[in-house]
């Protein structure tokens, strides 16, 4: 039985592949000898695992195992249970990668100090200094900046959760074996513990045989949110504390927890109704019980462990004025339970105002919002509980205890500042069409004469809902029966108003609205609200208590984004509500919060046309909010591939507009990417980090750096429109529709237990209700990655031969101008990602010959067009000149062909049946078909 090593070995990978190099983030690059070194021993227990379940067929096919005498053949076609082996290769692949770039982080700190890894918080701290901001001003911006993550549970997660915890037991296991003195015995053991895992992966079956409810979405979320963040933020504040004294700054200017930079979270599972029929107002109900109920555990918890760790003595230390006089406050409120709280603990009075703390922690469903005679002795909100904490800080502070205040008390103080009562905010959302349907439903239920609302003209609709705004009388009665959309809205906000009223503001986030192409759709929700009781009723008129936010999505829709923001702004009612929001929030400006979709406007016009289109939309929608006095607070909408925004954080925020970001990022993280950024400590508060430090690098140096217009602005312009033209022009092409349709799984991906929403808004069969995120992962299944490139090849093109002075400037610029580097580098990265050999092997699926002789042509062409005009700009080909990405894919074409071919084999197959009406054989294939779907995700690491 081979043992683990970390000598050398057989070259896994050729020797034209012998320096493999990995790339994670854009951030670092890995030498091939460790990745290699693990990915073998890992390939070798799971080859073993096989052998001994009597499966040596299937081991003997297996990648990357030297074991496996069969590993260099390809299979004509490979079985179910051979792509179920190569799905969980391909995640070990991926853990090794993981780990090896992890440790290769710790290891170049070692060698280098903190400075060296790129984008982290001591780099970025130099680069202030470098710049000229003093300590003091990047002491006194470090509160102010704030990051909030909102999680999502779009459908581009492919595994179910019982198999996402076995990876995450195998990376640890994984990581374990990192500790040089373990003994022999030891790592056998854990070399034991792999095999097991392996082996209950093997056994289990990886993708949802059935949909997942919302349950299981919401279970997922708040393990990240219950158990993994929490550990994280301690680590993050000791990260920003090393590099600042690293740095040979002031340690007294980065005092406190106030000092820190704030963290936050979001989530939308079980507010999301946008085309969800399953989100219903109980549903919603469920999810602020349980987050509430989570955060509640997740403080006592910490308080209890407080009480367990502060021992102090007021035999030995005396206690201040301060603490004593609270403990004999709360005694006293609390009455006999407060005397024997106190009575617990003699002579140790941290752990008797922990004890009284304790007793004042709400339980989930008790109404504290309007304190009655029984809460007055509870907390009413966290900020009460916070000012508790922070007593016990300044208490130990005060008293020469500082490592204690600051290693113990502030971390649960960081937690609480950041999950509060609710561990993260739970946004509403609906689509504009929605809305529209309830208003016309409204309208009947009134006994209205035209209750057409949907069809009015812009004119129309504002003065109606102006002059009905003005009123606080609803349409309805609470007994009036009305329409599904109606019902299903107001039975939404009536949840939201309960919550509001028992348990204060804090857990509730914003109410989007998808789709939003005018003001009108914006003061809909507004009169909705009224019906409810939502609107607040004040001397100045009615308020909204809470931020309504548009989601602007299509490129068409970022266009016309700053005129609907510009009135929005400037309505009466809206200035009044931005106004008692600040007071709430204690926020210094009027804040207007926009978000704004990666997703449709990449699948509307494609990579360029999108990534600019936000660009340019950002910047102007700044300055309508600095014309009027209002901070523009924006909600990037940003997916898990790069055609639906993904892409190196650290990038991404160098490139947005100057003055966009402002100390405050909200951003979502869906689907798969949750787990391979947050799955695992170590990457964890890799990528927070990366967050905070970018967040405060690019916010500071906007703040201190004057805005200059860059001479490539036109320039960009004109290639985004070019690019986006010729995208529509593909997707206008005859036959386009049946091409996507038969030469991409998306008809098995409409099929897919992969999440609980539907794949289309309406279930129409157009390419318009079609969602982005089916839309991308179809494209990326048949390796085509159509939305990540096409168009820009004939744009640069068209630049090159007409302004080759602009062009070369491109070439000059490419890694100096931050938006146009993230955008060509997306688009590179895009190209890598292409098999073009496989994607002709779909496209031959495609039914009509002339069809797909003629749409394959097309792509095919500008594939070529497109490599080759960045081969230009990057001055050289793109394998050389980005061998990080080229070298991932290599490493995982040939398995990853294997996959391909076994899925269009029973694409062909499930096709045929269905034809046939034989439900039987196509329910059948269908399951061996999800499970090649699932495969593929595995080995390209990103569904959708």
């Amino acid at each position: 039985m081979a043992r683990y090593s970390r000598g050398g070995g057989v070259d896994l990978f050729g020797s034209s592949q012998r320096r493999v190099i990995v790339y994670l983030s854009g951030l670092l690059s890995v030498d091939s000898a460790k990745v290699e070194r693990d990915l073998r021993f890992l390939m070798a227990c799971f080859y073993e695992v096989l052998v001994e379940a009597g499966e040596k067929t299937i081991a003997d096919h297996l990648p990357w195992c030297d074991l496996a005498a069969g590993s260099k053949q390809s299979l004509e076609r490979p079985s179910t249970r051979h792509v179920q082996a190569f799905s969980i290769a391909f995640q070990l692949l991926s853990m090794v990668e993981e780990n090896a770039a992890a440790q290769a982080r710790r290891g170049q700190e070692t060698l280098e100090g903190l400075a060296s890894p790129r984008a982290l918080w001591r780099q970025s701290l130099d680069d202030l200094c470098q710049e000229g901001v003093t300590a003091e001003a990047i002491a006194q911006a470090l509160p102010q900046m704030k990051v909030e993550l909102v999680l999502t549970a779009h459908p581009t997660e492919a595994k179910r959760q019982t198999v996402l915890e076995q990876h995450r037991r195998l990376y640890l296991s994984l990581v374990e074996l990192e500790n040089q003195s373990r003994t022999p015995f030891e790592q056998n053991q854990t070399r034991e513990q792999i095999k097991t895992v392996l082996e209950t992966l093997w056994l289990t079956g990886e993708i949802y045989l059935k949909k997942p409810d919302i349950e299981s979405e919401r279970r997922n979320i708040l393990h990240y949110l219950r158990n993994v963040f929490p550990d994280v933020l301690p680590l993050l504040d000791i990260r920003l504390r090393q590099a600042w004294q690293d740095a040979g700054l002031d340690p007294k200017l980065l005092r406190g927890p106030q000092a820190f930079p704030r963290l936050r979270f979001g989530t939308w599972v079980g507010g999301d109704r946008d085309g969800h029929p399953l989100v219903t107002a109980d549903v919603t109900r469920k999810s602020l019980a349980e987050l509430r109920h989570q955060a509640l555990q997740l403080l006592r918890d910490q308080i209890i462990d407080l009480g367990r760790r502060l021992s102090v003595s007021s035999a030995l230390q005396p206690t201040p004025a301060l603490l004593i006089s609270r403990i004999s406050e709360l005694a006293a409120l609390l009455g006999e339970a407060g005397s024997h709280a106190v009575g617990r603990n003699p002579e140790e009075p941290y752990r008797q105002y922990c004890n009284l703390m304790l007793l004042q922690l709400p339980a989930a469903d008790e109404p504290l919002a309007a304190p009655t005679l029984t809460a007055r002795t509870r907390y009413a909100t966290a900020a009460d509980a916070l000012a508790d904490l922070q007593t016990l800080y300044t208490s130990l502070t005060s008293s020469g205890a500082q490592l204690i205040a600051d290693q113990v008390v502030q971390p649960v103080i960081r937690s609480l500042q950041s999950f509060g009562f609710h561990l993260g905010v739970l946004d509403v959302r609906q689509n504009s069409q929605f809305h529209d349907r309830a208003v016309s439903q409204l309208l009947a239920a009134s006994g209205a004469s035209d209750t057409n609302f949907g069809g009015w003209n812009e004119a129309k609709r504002l003065a109606f809902l102006n002059q009905e705004l003005a009123s606080p009388r609803p349409f309805t009665r609470p007994d009036m029966e009305l329409g599904p959309e109606a019902e299903a809205v107001l039975a939404s906000y009536r949840v939201v108003v309960e919550e509001l009223r028992e348990h204060g503001p804090d857990a509730i986030g914003a109410l989007i609205i998808s789709m939003t192409r005018s003001l009108s759709d914006l003061l809909v929700v507004y009169l909705l609200a009224r019906e409810v009781g939502l609107l607040k009723i004040t001397p100045d008129g009615p308020i909204m208590p809470l931020p309504v936010v548009p989601l602007f999505e299509t490129i068409e829709d970022l266009q016309h984004s700053p005129e609907i923001l510009g009135a929005l702004i400037d309505h009466s009612l809206v200035r009044r509500s931005l106004e008692y929001q600040r007071e709430q929030s204690g926020e210094a400006d009027l804040v207007q919060q926009v978000m704004i979709g990666y997703s449709d406007s990449n699948k509307d016009g494609g990579i360029l046309a999108s990534l600019w289109g936000l660009y340019r939309a950002q910047s102007r929608l700044t300055k309508i909010g600095r014309e009027r006095g209002v901070r523009v607070r924006y909600f990037h909408g940003r997916g898990g591939t790069i055609s639906r925004g993904a892409g190196p954080i650290h990038r991404f925020l160098k490139a947005l507009p100057h003055g966009a970001l402002s100390g405050d990022l909200r951003m979502t993280e869906q689907g798969e990417t949750i787990a391979q950024n947050y799955a695992n400590k170590i990457t964890a508060v890799y990528q927070l980090e990366l967050l905070l430090a970018g967040v405060t690098r690019t916010t500071l140096l906007d703040w201190h750096v004057a805005e200059t217009p860059h001479p490539l602005e036109k320039t960009m312009d004109r290639l985004a429109s070019h690019s986006r033209e010729t995208y529509a022009a593909l997707l206008n092409t005859d036959g386009f529709l049946p091409f996507f349709r038969q030469a991409t799984p998306v008809d098995a991906l409409e099929e897919s237990r992969i999440g609980s929403r539907p794949s289309r808004r309406t279930g129409k069969h157009s390419l318009a209700d079609l969602r982005a995120i089916p839309w991308v992962f179809s494209w990326g299944q048949a390796r085509f990655f159509l939305s990540g490139w096409y168009g820009l090849g004939t744009a640069l093109e068209a630049l090159h031969k007409e302004q080759p002075d602009e062009f070369a400037a491109l070439k000059e610029h490419l890694l100096t101008w931050a938006p146009m580097h993230y955008a060509l580098s997306n688009a590179a990265t895009s190209i890598a990602t292409v098999d073009m050999d496989i994607a002709a092997e779909y496209a031959a699926l495609v039914e009509d010959p002339a069809v797909k002789d003629k749409l394959f042509g097309l792509i095919k062409s500008e594939y070529d067009r497109t490599k080759s005009c960045l081969e230009e700009i990057y001055g050289g080909p793109l394998e050389d000149r980005r061998p990080n990405v080229f070298s991932m894919q290599q490493l995982r074409r040939d398995g990853l062909r294997t996959l391909h071919r076994q899925q269009i084999a029973l694409l062909r197959d499930w096709r045929q049946a269905k034809s046939k009406d034989d439900p039987a054989k196509s329910e059948s294939l269908l399951t061996h078909l999800l499970l090649s779907v699932n495969a593929v995700a595995s080995g390209l690491g990103s569904t959708g």
